[in-house]
């Protein structure tokens, strides 16, 4: 089954793809983001082209697991999603992605010029292997 991971941001939301299995999780694209309604049907959208069984939407939690600003725009992204597709959506804690993004960059020897664009995308592959590796146990 294939897993689609959104990361939504701010300016940029990063989408991640697993494998047909669900074991591996990789980096698909970034999209800009427009507005809610927007952002769901294109994410919607995406899901369908790639036969996507799920849909997990990040959701950064402060140190005490409690909602953040981020965390409710992400739950009212995912609440959008669920209004324009029949694909499940599921919340899941993103807390950390973005610093395990900038380190994979590192690991991968990214000159730093390569290391200031968004990491949108592999924040997305990194809350989505987080999904994958806790659920396939």
């Amino acid at each position: 089954m294939r897993v689609l991971g959104v990361d939504p941001g701010e300016k940029n939301i990063g989408l991640a793809l697993s494998d047909p299995s669900g074991t591996i999780a990789n980096p698909l694209m970034v999209i800009r983001h427009q507005s809610r309604t927007i952002d769901a049907a294109v994410i919607a959208q995406i899901a369908q082209e790639h036969g996507a069984a799920l849909i997990v939407v990040g959701q950064a939690l402060d140190a005490d697991n409690q909602p953040t600003p981020q965390s409710r725009r992400a739950a009212r992204l995912a609440g959008a999603l669920r209004s324009q597709t029949g694909v499940p959506v599921e919340l899941w804690d993103e807390s950390g992605s973005t610093q395990a993004a900038r380190q994979a960059r590192l690991a991968m020897g990214a000159s730093r010029r390569h290391r200031r664009g968004h990491l949108d995308e592999i924040a997305a592959t990194y809350i989505l292997q987080s999904y994958l590796d806790t659920h396939s146990r």
